[in-house]
């Protein structure tokens, strides 16, 4: 099997290299090897933000991927910096209020997950946890069951339980859209 190459990117704040390392280790817990880099800008809030996560059956020997079969976008930033590495036929899931390219070669998702998690969770930072639940529905990978486990593993203490809500939501938001789409 190919490797599962994913780009999750937005802005400090968001919550996007703990998404990543939640993403990692999940495919790890799934028994796949798995790669996690991330990198964000010097400012704690606010700057550029991403998590890369590379997923396989086999041996890994790259830390960066030169196109992803998935990117998330949470903020129009990064979109707009990292659409260009998408593979063609790939999957971009991307926060509702971004405006995507209708020429990409591409399925396009969206959710409005940054809203979503501040009206059911009352707090805007789940909203990594309802993209990574719809991401997770969407592709397939990492397991629900591996990603629920990997957020109790690396949420601070206290916060599992809602982590694992605002996740749960994100999913079934997910297999909603992809039985929309697919009826469509």
């Amino acid at each position: 099997m190919e490797p599962l190459k994913i780009r999750l990117s937005g802005y400090g704040g968001q919550g996007i290299v703990l998404a990543g390392v939640i993403v990692g280790q999940a495919a790890v817990l799934d028994g796949r090897n798995a790669v996690q880099t991330q990198s964000y800008g010097s400012e704690s809030r606010g700057g550029a933000c991403k998590a890369d996560v590379i997923i396989s059956d086999d041996d890994i020997y790259e830390i960066e991927a030169g196109s992803f079969d998935c990117l998330v976008a949470m903020s129009t930033a990064a979109y707009d910096k990292y659409i260009s590495r998408l593979k063609s036929g790939g999957k971009l899931i991307v926060e509702n209020a971004i405006a995507t390219n209708g020429e990409l070669d591409c399925d396009r998702y969206a959710i409005n997950a940054t809203h979503m998690a501040e009206k059911n969770f009352g707090r805007k930072i789940m909203g990594n946890m309802v993209m990574i639940g719809f991401m997770s529905a969407i592709m397939g990978s990492p397991s629900k069951k591996s990603i629920n486990k990997s957020i109790r593993d690396n949420v601070p203490e206290g916060t599992q339980q809602v982590n694992v809500k605002a996740f749960e939501f994100g999913y079934k938001e997910g297999l909603k859209y992809s039985r929309e789409k697919r009826d469509a």
